[in-house]
């Protein structure tokens, strides 16, 4: 029988590893074989000179991987960007919101600034200003609303600046009044600026989405 299988099972024990055969199996043919004694020996010597021999000095790179590291992660600044704009429309229309809530009140619940209006009709003009306040807050707290909130929004708006000119023209607006729907036109703009992000936002997702599943 040669010697070969008996000297990968002495490699085995060395590393930690099953042997291929019973250790007495082993043992026995080391006592009786002094080529793979001897062989068993320097192999013993060799991986313990290996287990114990210092390191090779590795230079400290963590300076230079840091300092090649870029200061601030692809795209973060247009992240923090776009949250900044995102925030600032939210606070635009949080104070459009309460600015047209504060028109709308006194018409509604006293009749002033009604323009002599019948007291229902002044009812009617101070909730309808009331509802288009609160669509503004709703889109402020939650702009997932705005898609939904600019049909409406905007149709009062492109409705509503035709007349108000014409009727400006003709005298039977007080200039003020009408500078007052600046504020709906104002609002109705940043509802649609908060819509178009959201749509582009989602859209930049699922074409992520389609390049990831490809």
């Amino acid at each position: 029988m040669t010697c070969s299988p008996f000297r990968e099972a002495i490699s085995a024990r060395l590393d930690g590893e099953a042997l291929g055969m019973s250790a007495r199996e082993l043992d026995d043919h080391l006592g009786g074989c002094a080529d793979c004694a001897g062989w068993a020996g320097d192999a013993a010597l060799v991986t313990r000179r290996a287990r114990l021999a210092s390191a090779p000095p590795v230079p400290d790179l963590t300076v230079a991987v840091l300092g090649a590291l870029p200061r601030e992660l692809p795209g973060a600044a247009a992240a923090a960007r776009a949250r900044l704009a995102d925030s600032a429309l939210r606070l635009a229309l949080l104070a459009l919101g309460v600015a047209q809530a504060a028109l709308a009140y006194p018409v509604l619940t006293s009749g002033a600034g009604a323009m002599s209006a019948p007291v229902h009709m002044a009812h009617e003009t101070g909730a309808w200003n009331l509802g288009v306040a609160a669509a503004f807050l709703a889109v402020a707290a939650g702009p997932r609303l705005a898609a939904g909130a600019l049909p409406f929004l905007g149709s009062f708006a492109a409705l509503l600046l035709p007349v108000t000119l014409a009727d400006l023209g003709a005298g039977h607006v007080h200039a003020e009044r009408a500078v007052a729907h600046l504020l709906l036109f104002a609002g109705v703009l940043a509802v649609s600026v908060v819509a178009w992000r959201g749509r582009r936002r989602r859209s930049v997702r699922s074409l992520a989405s389609q390049r990831v599943a490809a």
